[in-house]
């Protein structure tokens, strides 16, 4: 991910620094493990950690560079870490790896990286979850238009359009979760995966030290099933990032203007039209979330690798995993902070809901009529023909409201009192199971 969205804390979980660090930390626990059950020497265990602790300490870039110049000749990742570790272990580094495969390595090492890019999401999700709380809290009873279509249909609580959003992102919450114990697994079985060389002590050892479960059947990779469930999850996320950074966007269109986002003092909305104030950081996101999308087909499609073991997932894994938690990191960062400064105005959600001539309320009036002996499809004839006298003048000098053509109509004024019209046009009556439903998603 470019630095534009990339934030330090995400970008370091993927550096170089970290991964030959954790590698490291495999191999030293696969030593000790080693030495507790007889394979390898107690000392040669000590002083491998001894010394691959203290290179490790020390990790500069004149190793980054050692370690790639290995890798020139070797052509082999794992044989170039092994090779510099090695310089700097002494004798003693002839029982690191021992019985070992570099996917022990690799697919382990993976599976500690996103478990710890998880645990930052998961940071990320109750940020989001705070602030669409307190919009909600804050807006429980503010009237807004709903819409169907993009058309105006029956007003509902910006509060509770918010509530969505936030048992969405609790769904959200739960499913990285799930994401995160089934990615969270250790693989240390050796070549195809059937122990041959090593005691499955080993791995049991190794997973229990970094809080991974044991993989039940590892052939020699880690299922990549695991992997794909994974992506599968970011994915949703950024679709549940979309949805609602395309509402802030609709609702700060100027024929809309019900809410927007902050604009910081300074700030310049165009280069040619000084009066622009647009919505960059919801268009932004909804970028992002297509970004992190992308990686879901391809962790789908390295699930079908040949037999015990292919690289076909490695080129796709390098770009996909730092990718996709980075770019959903800043994301979600992003997401909270915008909703947690978003600018509401309830004097024009109260505006737009009778922008329309009072239209809007035509759904109660049909109850109404209904409730009064008509039928139903007669009572749609009469209300339709009243609303759509409104709306097709809506803007002109002889444009009656809703509530007057109503009013004036004979095969309604003889069912229903102007008191019960009245009663139909208040948009307050939509906001009578708000507390119940408010009760469920905040207890």
């Amino acid at each position: 991910m470019v630095p534009r969205y990339t934030r330090p804390v995400m970008a370091a979980i993927w550096a170089p620094e970290n991964r030959y660090r954790i590698w490291f930390e495999i191999e030293a626990l696969a030593c000790e493990a080693m030495a507790e059950f007889g394979t390898i020497p107690k000392d040669a265990a000590k002083t491998i950690r001894e010394r691959g602790d203290e290179a490790m300490k020390a990790f500069s870039q004149a190793d980054l560079d050692r370690i790639d110049e290995i890798e020139a000749e070797t052509r082999h990742d794992v044989i170039a870490f092994l090779t510099w570790l090695a310089e700097k272990v002494g004798p003693d580094s002839r029982f690191v790896h021992l019985g070992m495969t570099s996917s022990d390595v690799l697919d382990t090492c993976l599976s500690v990286q996103l478990v710890q890019a998880t645990d930052l999401l998961l940071k990320d999700l109750d940020a989001v979850l705070a602030a669409l709380k307190k919009q909600a809290l804050e807006h429980k009873y503010t009237l807004t238009i709903g819409r169907s279509h993009g058309i105006h249909a029956e007003p509902t609580s910006f509060g509770l359009k918010m509530a969505g959003h936030y048992v969405e992102f609790e769904r959200n919450k739960e499913r990285l979760l799930t994401a995160r114990r089934e990615i969270a697994t250790c693989a240390i079985s050796g070549a195809v995966g059937t122990f041959a060389h090593l005691d499955p002590r080993i791995e049991a050892y190794v997973a229990e030290k970094l809080g991974l479960e044991v993989e039940p059947v590892s052939t020699q990779v880690i299922p990549r099933d695991r992997h794909a469930a994974y992506f599968c999850a970011l994915g949703v996320i950024a679709s549940g990032i979309e949805r609602l950074a395309t509402e802030v966007r609709h609702l700060q269109r100027s024929e809309v203007r019900e809410a927007e986002e902050f604009f910081h003092p300074g700030q310049k909305g165009s280069s040619a039209m000084p009066h622009k104030r647009n919505p960059v950081l919801s268009e932004n996101l909804t970028g992002l979330a297509r970004l992190v999308r992308a990686a879901v087909v391809p962790a789908l499609e390295n699930v079908a690798l040949w037999h015990e073991r292919d690289i076909s997932h490695s080129s796709v894994e390098r770009n996909i995993c730092p990718d996709a938690t980075i770019g959903l990191d800043f994301a979600l960062m992003r997401l909270a902070g915008m909703m947690e400064k978003l600018l509401v105005y309830p004097d024009r959600m109260a505006a737009n809901i009778e922008s329309l001539g009072g239209v809007v309320h035509s759904g109660e009036v049909l109850l109404a009529l209904a409730r009064a002996g008509l039928s139903r499809e007669d009572a749609y004839k009469i209300v339709q023909r009243n609303a759509m006298a409104t709306w097709t003048k809506l803007g002109q000098p002889d444009c009656r409201s809703f509530r007057d053509n109503l009013l004036a109509d004979p095969e309604i004024s003889g069912r229903i009192s102007p008191d019960v019209i009245e009663a139909a046009m208040d948009s307050s009556a939509h906001l009578k199971e708000v507390d119940s439903r408010f009760a469920l998603v905040f207890g």
